[in-house]
């Protein structure tokens, strides 16, 4: 046996390409027999599944949620739902009403192939496409709320994000944009008009130039369907001409804030207001522009359906925003003709330029520039983030930069100044989490936070100073007013823009002024990261900048600046 052993030894490290060659063979074979008993080993399907598609229902079957809307309504989520619901979507369940068995609990060596098959199956179920629709910027086809992203837009995600608020159509446009709502308002068109790939999906097709494409979601029994959580603006006098302010009115004698936003929000208006046995429907206007709360015991009548909820009376109403979207103000563009003077929107960085500039797009219609290039703002619907900022075409331009010859460049500026506590704040998180993020623990315990004080807070003072000094035409604006009364400051920024704007579409913008950019509050540390050393420096700087502006005869720095 050993001679035998010896010779075949022998025999291939003479002809080393027939070993290989022999090994290769062998791996095959063996490959073969795996794949072969894999098929074998597959599970049986039952004859009382819905379908041979592994778990696809029944047509007709009804496709109760599953897992946490997060709408606020009472709706919950535990376990192996939760991990269900984040992969595929969270409103559909088997026929049966059991979770939908996770893909790789099938059993056997299933091919990648199969597996494929099946996760598309189950993608499927989630939303039943419904066509090619006509849309217009004046008059969405879907008036919900939209979201844009000009990178990585898939059909899952808009139809996924949609659903979580309690929307019941989802539509794609031009590749890349997002749009909800409870009705379609539009006449349908050839499915060839819809002819845009999906910007993070290869072979999906999202809607087309002004066309969408519309899915309905599968969402729960219409009783149990919510709208989302309606915002509470206050109480407000019943307006002058109720007929003309609030344009549809409803009897409710059972009056529950549940049914008034329903009914709102079913008629496609953003704002709800409440009186007494009442329900009113309407858009923010110079009739009912929200500027002038009242008392709440004004409106302090409890309502007939609900015990602990107010429902307004006659004369003064409780006023809930639903979550239908003010399309008024929605509709953006490059400027139609070359602007012959460049204006900056200069802030320090973490100033809040971006939300500057979501504000100022909507009130204006135009789109902004920036100095520099952000992919993942332009990707999120700052257009004019890719021109450049000398071509004339976006409003006004972004920039951070404090140099003379790079602030005698612009003709004009609108200066957005913030407090520089909050705003080294805000660019350190956006420096080490990204523009709606947060640095992680470390990074504030570590040597990076005490570094990127040490560099900063003496560029928050002299970007001030610079641009008072420098700039041709400067209007100052502060990031605390503009948060307490955007309406007025809005407005001045608007005028020195150059652009007639009506008042109608400003309370658009204050209606949904936050946006997809706009940090929703910087998160709450255990401890006051600025050290004594750091607050003594710091105030000093703010001292210089207040005495600038005094000397200019404007506004100093809010009194919130200091002390700490």
């Amino acid at each position: 046996m050993a001679k035998l052993w010896f010779k075949f030894q022998r025999y291939f490290r003479r002809k080393p390409v027939r070993f290989f060659t022999f090994l290769v063979l062998y791996l095959t074979a063996g490959s073969l027999v795996f794949l072969h008993s894999g098929f074998v080993g597959q599970p049986a399907v039952s004859q009382n599944q819905a379908s041979p598609a592994a778990g696809v229902p029944a047509e007709g079957a009804e496709l109760p949620f599953l897992g946490d809307l997060h709408l606020g309504r009472g709706f919950r989520d535990t376990g192996e739902a939760s991990s269900i619901a984040r992969r595929y979507g969270p409103w559909f369940k088997g026929k049966d009403g059991s979770e939908r068995t996770k893909l790789g609990d099938y059993g056997g060596a299933w091919s990648r192939a199969l597996k494929g098959r099946i996760v598309r199956e189950k993608e499927e179920e989630r939303a039943k496409y419904i066509g090619c629709y006509l849309d217009d910027t004046q008059s969405r086809a879907l008036r919900g709320v939209s979201f844009f992203d000009y990178k990585k837009m898939t059909i899952f995600r808009c139809q996924d994000n949609c659903a979580e608020r309690g929307y019941l159509y989802a539509g794609l446009e031009f590749g890349a944009e997002c749009y909800c709502g409870h009705k379609i308002q539009a006449t349908n068109v050839s499915e060839a008009e819809c002819d845009m790939g999906c910007k993070g999906e290869r072979g999906s097709v999202c809607g087309g130039a002004n066309r969408l494409s519309v899915y309905r979601l599968q969402l729960a029994q219409e009783s149990a369907r919510r709208y989302g959580s309606a915002v509470f603006r206050g109480c407000f006098r019943r307006p002058d001409n109720l007929s003309l302010a609030l344009p549809v009115t409803a009897a409710m004698p059972n009056m529950s804030v549940d049914k008034c936003v329903d009914l709102c929000t079913e008629k496609e208006y953003p704002l709800a207001a409440l009186a007494g046995n009442a329900c009113h429907c309407g858009f923010p206007t110079t009739r009912f522009p929200l500027h002038e709360r009242e008392d709440e015991q004004l409106c302090a009548q409890k309502c007939s359906a609900e015990e602990f909820e107010s429902c307004g009376t006659p004369s003064y109403f409780i006023v809930y925003q639903t979550q239908v979207q003010d399309n008024r103000c929605m509709d953006r563009k490059f400027l139609p003709a070359k602007s012959k003077q460049l204006i900056a929107l200069a802030s320090f960085p973490g100033a809040g330029n971006t939300w500057a500039r979501h504000l100022i797009e909507l009130a204006t219609g135009f789109y902004t520039g920036s100095y520099y290039f952000d992919g993942s703002l332009y990707n999120k619907g700052f257009k004019g983030e890719r021109d450049h900022w000398r071509s004339g075409r976006t409003i006004c331009i972004k920039t951070h930069e404090s140099g003379q010859k790079e602030i005698e460049a612009f003709d004009a500026a609108i200066l957005l100044i913030r407090n520089p506590y909050k705003a080294l704040m805000a660019e350190f998180n956006r420096k080490y989490g990204g523009h709606i993020g947060f640095a992680a623990h470390a990074h504030w315990k570590g040597k990076e936070w005490p570094e990127f004080v040490r560099n900063y807070a003496p560029w928050w003072a002299t970007h001030t100073l610079d641009w008072l000094k420098f700039g041709k035409k400067v209007l100052v604006v502060h990031f605390e007013d503009l948060k307490q009364d955007l309406f007025v400051q809005l407005g001045r920024m608007v005028s020195l823009l150059g652009v007639a704007v009506r008042e109608d579409r400003l309370l658009c913008v204050e209606s949904q002024k936050d946006g997809n950019f706009k940090r929703s509050g910087l998160r709450k540390l255990e401890y006051d990261p600025y050290t004594a050393d750091m607050q003594k420096v710091i105030s000093a700087y703010i001292k210089m900048v207040d005495a600038a502006l005094k000397g200019r005869n404007l506004t100093g720095v809010p009194d919130d600046y200091y002390p700490r």
